[in-house]
């Protein structure tokens, strides 16, 4: 039974991503065989249980937990709606990205966050917010991405040209920045002078 609410919550903050078995073995710290065992059980449950809206999906090798698919018009409700568009920190830094820099590739995106894009622009293309706009010429034609005409609407922009311009605004930062040094350097001077 604990195995299985492990497994359990260990999919549910997995998400999208899944888990595969060794993977969930590894974190249990069970056999693998156990852990087969235990999503056996697991997905039983939910198809026993008529109440629950969960089962157990297997793709590519990879455990998600799902919602039955009697529910599909439910859930394609509310990812249709304006409430299932929340996007987090790092999805809105890579959209940022894409709509001063498009077009632009995954590469190019990766090296200005210095991190790993690609789940990012998986959710934005999800949400429709970018698209595919071609593939770059050169090594492994990589794909091109821009902003959507969606993106436009939920943003209620017309151009990109409304975007904030960034010289601007980092101007006022480092104009920020140089005061606050500027302060802190004269409380420097006069706590050297109460010495």
């Amino acid at each position: 039974m604990r195995a299985m609410q492990a497994i359990e919550s260990l999919l549910f903050v997995a998400g999208d991503q899944g888990l595969d078995l060794e993977e969930l073995a590894q974190l249990l710290d069970l056999s693998i065989d156990q852990t087969r065992y235990a999503l056996l059980k697991l997905a039983e449950k939910y198809q026993a249980d008529r109440q629950s809206a969960l089962k157990l999906s297997w793709v590519n090798q990879r455990i998600q937990l799902v919602t039955k698919s009697e529910l599909a018009d439910v859930v394609k409700s509310y990812a249709l709606s304006p409430f299932s568009v929340k996007l987090s920190q790092a999805a809105l830094e890579t959209l940022a990205i894409i709509a001063y820099q498009a077009p632009i590739t995954r590469m190019e995106i990766d090296d200005i966050r210095g991190v790993q894009s690609s789940a990012m622009i998986q959710k934005l293309l999800q949400h429709d917010l970018i698209e595919e706009q071609g593939r770059k010429e050169g090594p492994g034609r990589p794909i091109i991405y821009g902003v959507s005409d969606y993106f436009y609407q939920y943003f209620g922009l017309s151009s990109l040209d409304e975007l904030p311009d960034l010289t601007r605004l980092k101007t006022e930062e480092t104009e920020e920045a140089e005061q606050t040094a500027l302060f802190d350097a004269g409380e420097l001077a006069d706590n050297s002078m109460e010495i």
